[in-house]
């Protein structure tokens, strides 16, 4: 089958078996469509003979023209990886810095194979790039065949394309789906019509039980993993035929290999295509799978036809969309919707203190507010805390994430729990406590439960007597759905976000006249009374710093960014930084971009001195329209106590929601119990 490419900027290329082509598409049959390669890599080539595009060395980019799909499409790729390498594919928004990473693969194979990603509808033009990157050696290459670019979702198929939209079968030697339809079917058979067409001649998938040789014999069918998360309602057509016997189900599949089953039927047999229609809520990526077991050879077949997904929930019931964010919480304007029983009084205080070397201070920005338990502010010898969060709805998946800090506890045992309630106020179970846990920095813990009935989230802190019970603080609560395991992926994943937990990110060392390195690490610096006990993500995890101790007063120490593209809108850089050391020195951000072939330098944001035993967050607005870097530069100050630590950096499209981060102190307070509510 001949595509054509795409010419100008047309939005409907052709048909391909009633399927219109969008924008993006093309063959390279006659040219690369208005694709160009990046020229500061190496280039794609075009195969001599046509048909695909390859690249056998190097970094090659493939920028597309400007796309404006407005409305949900899919990306359906045809590629192959000789050898070793990676294809990866971009999304490139108008007006911003970083490139979004949509989809990856590193699958060697002999044969073309096939991915669909999707692409979701947005309001401005935009860029799709492919990156090649061969391993090195002889015999490795990257090759891309076609480019379809179609209208709705990646799981949407009619199974009329020769590449089945992505669609896969795993491999059973005696049941397996197989394509139905067309004119070359065998007479005798009694496998339906194509109920796209309603014809002989299209195309649907089916399975049977001809060839099953033992009990529960499995076929299953995959759709391909969604790139984005779904909210909607799934349609589809089968006929089941069930002489003696088969199971037909449908499930959902996340990247953890975790199913949920969707949907089975409630009838044993159809004689004619029945539509089922089934809401789809999910707050992650996953494969919808299509699941058929035969019970004897004897089980009949089910046949499965014209799939499709609209943003529209099939029932009304299943609306509205429930907002987790109802239970999120950084207590800086008051206890949102957190509240505490009557009968215990107010153990849970919403405080505000000024970090010294025997308190930190929030975890939201290093000055703002949190919660503590104290016994110091009851006049009782202990005490029994409850903090009740908002009602959660029945049947759905959460993520909560919370951080916590200690101080002066004897006995750790009970000073924090985690309780599930239900809506009439009756625990369901203990979901997390307290066992083993540093004093002084703030930790995160995620946990993941699902219930049956509609309930909350209750943070309980219990002091049996005072003598035993120090400060127990809690701050920046957040509630999603879904397995926190995915979820976290998904949330530092994203282009121009950096917890340097999984490496530099990018970011590489100014070696030019630097005296001085930014170190990863985990856990505490070896100098004492300097640097952070751990890190700002989650108390146990990695950050970057500056190792004073082998320096001498005034050397520097330089980290840059990678290379951004620039923009002509405000962008926003938010970062968490820690100065606490007697002799702490100079910690400053600079833009820095070529001119006329020259490196230019602006100072952007700068902090001198010691500022604090907390990790603080910093904000900065720029604009720069040319390709540029921003670039941490450490100073050593006049002693060895003097390390300065990053973490968390976080670019976004500006302009920031806060002005700057003045701080209204620097260094420590001299009332070290000073507190305000």
């Amino acid at each position: 089958m001949i595509l054509w490419c795409v010419i100008g900027v047309q939005a409907v290329l052709l048909m391909v078996r009633g399927q219109p082509l969008l924008q993006g598409s093309c063959s390279f049959e006659q040219g690369t469509c208005g694709y160009s390669s990046d020229p500061v890599y190496t280039k794609w080539t075009m195969n001599e003979e046509g048909r695909f595009i390859t690249v056998d060395s190097g970094q090659a980019v493939l920028v597309s023209p400007d796309l404006e799909l407005l409305d949900w499409s899919c990306l359906r790729l045809v590629y192959q990886i000789t050898g070793s390498g990676s294809l990866q594919l971009h999304l490139r928004p108008e007006d911003e810095n970083f490139d979004y990473a949509l989809w990856s693969s590193t699958t060697p194979s002999d044969s073309w194979l096939i991915s669909s990603v999707d692409l979701r509808n947005m309001s401005s033009s935009y860029k799709v790039l492919m990156e090649g990157r061969p391993g090195k050696g002889a015999g490795n290459s990257v090759a891309i065949f076609e480019i379809h670019v179609v209208p709705g979702y990646c799981i949407e198929c009619n199974f009329e394309e020769h590449h089945l939209c992505g669609y896969s079968n795993q491999w059973n030697p005696n049941v397996n789906w197989y394509v139905g339809g067309s004119i070359a079917r065998d007479p005798q058979s009694n496998l339906p019509d194509d109920h796209t067409m309603n014809n002989d001649r299209g195309h649907y998938m089916y399975v049977n039980s001809v060839y099953a040789k033992k009990f529960q014999e499995v076929a299953k069918l995959s759709s391909p993993m969604t790139t984005t998360a779904l909210a909607g309602c799934l349609s589809f057509y089968y006929q089941r035929d069930q002489e003696r016997g088969n199971i037909f189900s449908v499930f959902t599949k996340d990247q953890l290999g975790h199913y949920e089953e969707l949907w089975r039927p409630e009838v044993y047999a159809t004689s004619h295509w029945k539509l089922v229609q089934v809401d789809i809520k999910a707050p992650h990526p996953l494969e919808v799978v299509f699941e058929v077991a035969f019970n004897s050879p004897r089980g009949g077949y089910v046949a499965l036809d014209d799939i499709s997904f609209s943003p529209e929930f099939c029932n009304r019931e299943t609306e509205p969309t429930f907002d987790p964010s109802i239970a999120n919480c950084d207590f800086e304007e008051g206890f949102c919707r957190y509240y505490q029983e009557r009968a215990e009084g107010s153990v849970w205080s919403r405080v505000s203190v000024k970090p010294n070397v025997y308190r930190i201070g929030d975890h939201t920005t290093g000055t703002g507010f949190f919660l503590m338990a104290n016994t110091r502010f009851t006049s009782r010898p202990g005490y029994v805390g409850r903090l009740h969060g908002p009602i959660l709805p029945e049947n759905l998946r959460y993520c909560l994430r919370f951080h916590y800090a200690l101080h002066g506890f004897r006995k750790a045992d009970n000073a924090l729990a985690v309780y599930v309630y239900d809506d009439n106020n009756v625990a369901q179970e203990k979901v997390w406590s307290l066992f083993d846990t540093s004093r002084d920095v703030w930790t995160e813990v995620d946990i993941t439960f699902q219930k049956p009935m509609p309930t909350k989230v209750v943070f309980v802190s219990i002091c049996k007597n005072f003598w035993d019970c120090g400060l127990v603080a809690l701050d920046d609560i957040t509630v999603s759905l879904g397995d926190c395991r995915v979820t976290a992926g998904m949330t530092w994943s994203l282009p121009g976000k950096c917890n340097f937990e999984f490496g530099n990110c990018g970011y590489t060392q100014d070696k030019k006249g630097d005296m001085g390195d930014w170190v990863r690490i985990r856990g505490h610096t070896p100098t004492s009374y300097t640097g952070p006990k751990g890190d700002h993500t989650t108390g146990v995890g990695y950050f970057m710093y500056m190792e004073a101790s082998h320096m001498l007063p005034g050397h520097s120490a330089r980290l840059l960014s990678a290379e951004l593209r620039g923009s002509a809108v405000p962008q926003c850089l938010l970062f968490y930084y820690h100065m606490y050391g007697s002799g702490t020195g100079l910690l400053s951000l600079y833009l820095r971009w070529e001119d006329r072939h020259q490196a230019r330098e602006a100072l952007l944001w700068r902090r001198r001195g010691e500022q604090s035993i907390s990790w603080m967050m910093g904000m900065v607005d720029y604009t720069c329209e040319d390709r540029h870097q921003i670039v941490f530069e450490a100073i050593r100050g006049p002693s060895i106590r003097s390390d300065i630590a990053i973490d968390d950096i976080v670019f976004k499209k500006g302009p920031c929601a806060d002005p700057g981060d003045s701080i209204p102190y620097s260094g420590f307070s001299e009332n070290f119990n000073e507190i305000e509510y």
